[in-house]
């Protein structure tokens, strides 16, 4: 199975050339819960402080400003310390 990838801070280019301020956004308070991957998922964080744990795999952390890659197929846990704010998109 892929690994979740992250890019610290990616330019206001890439991001422009992605059409991130165009995805779907969504929001949610410190909570811990189980997610399953049903198709990939790229996001962006506006804001927030979470640790991602892949049940076959290790903690990611991820916080403001990672463009976030989770791959098909992933079941896992999400821990969000700080509220989260960010725009994502399936494929």
């Amino acid at each position: 199975m892929d690994n979740i990838t992250i890019e610290h801070n990616p330019s206001a280019a890439k991001l422009e050339v992605m059409g991130v301020y165009d995805w779907s956004l969504w929001e949610k308070g410190i909570s811990k819960f189980s997610w399953h991957y049903d198709s990939n998922e790229t996001c962006y964080l506006l804001e927030g402080d979470v640790t991602v744990t892949p049940s076959e795999g290790e903690p990611v952390h991820i916080t403001e400003g990672d463009l976030v890659n989770f791959p098909k197929g992933m079941t896992c846990t999400w821990e969000i310390r700080k509220g989260v704010r960010k725009h994502y998109k399936f494929s």
